[in-house]
């Protein structure tokens, strides 16, 4: 939610060998091997995905071409709907519904993700780097149209929390940050974090938390198993060139979020 306020302080994941060009090319069961930082050091990488673990997590799947067009305003201002760019993406926009921080719908039931068209290839990269363990990117926020950053900001006039809003667009307001966490397989979930068949990542805390286990680095009350959530979803964002907010796990900007730029006037519908 807040803006830019930290430097990119990790610089994006690269996959050793060939794979980089498999998923420019869209192919997103990713061989195994090892993924490492720009300083050198090295994770795993997610096991080869299984034909019943591919099928849970494309169930939500959108079919090629079943995306409809964005408005007028939304093209020209380099928005894309972002489940033609993540074809198994879980939209989950808090904001079209009542159970976010301000109690009050601010969106439209039918409300959209729409993403600026330059976050494309890196949430592309970020789903390729999840699909392989059967995860799949939820996303509760994408642009956000300005005139919602004002209500949101009427009700916690903290800029620590929400970006106060200005004279120009930038992060969501730009469609150039996302708020995200991921889903993943799970035979036993609580009920509270199901959606769509398959189980909410455990984050420690949920979407919008004003306190400070929210903060992406947060270890205090917040249990080893939240912080591997939470790691597994900055390599992934990482992996496509994404950068969290160190204030909030969920938050991730991507080419050019913080700067800024004319105010769009788009829907999100």
């Amino acid at each position: 939610m807040s803006s830019i306020a930290d430097a990119l302080h990790r610089g994006p994941l690269r996959r050793v060998g060939a794979a980089a060009a498999l998923v420019a090319c869209g192919i997103t069961a990713v061989p195994s091997g090892v993924w490492t930082s720009p300083g050198g050091s090295s994770i795993p990488s997610p096991p080869v995905v299984t034909s019943a673990v591919r099928a849970v997590a494309t169930t939500a799947s959108v079919p090629a071409g079943s995306v409809p067009p964005v408005s007028a305003a939304a093209a020209a201002a380099g928005l894309v709907d972002v489940r033609s760019v993540v074809p198994d993406a879980i939209i989950d926009l808090r904001y079209a519904t009542t159970n976010n921080f301000t109690r009050t719908q601010l969106y439209p039931a039918d409300a959209r993700c729409l993403v600026h068209e330059s976050m494309a290839p890196g949430l592309t990269a970020a789903a390729a780097a999840l699909r392989p363990q059967g995860q799949a990117l939820v996303f509760w926020d994408c642009y956000r149209p300005h005139d919602v950053q004002v209500k949101m900001f009427q009700v916690v006039p903290n800029p620590a929390w929400v970006a106060r809003p200005g004279q120009y667009a930038r992060s969501h307001e730009a469609g150039r940050s996302v708020d995200v966490t991921y889903a993943n397989v799970s035979p036993q979930c609580p009920p509270q974090r199901q959606i769509s068949g398959i189980c909410l990542a455990d984050m420690g805390t949920d979407f919008d938390d004003f306190s400070a286990r929210a903060k992406a680095f947060a270890t205090e009350g917040v249990s080893e198993a939240a912080q591997a959530g939470r790691k597994r979803l900055r390599d992934a964002m990482n992996y496509g060139g994404l950068s969290v907010y160190s204030g909030e796990w969920w938050h991730f900007d991507g080419p050019g979020a913080g700067v800024d730029r004319p105010i769009l006037n788009a829907p999100v519908e």
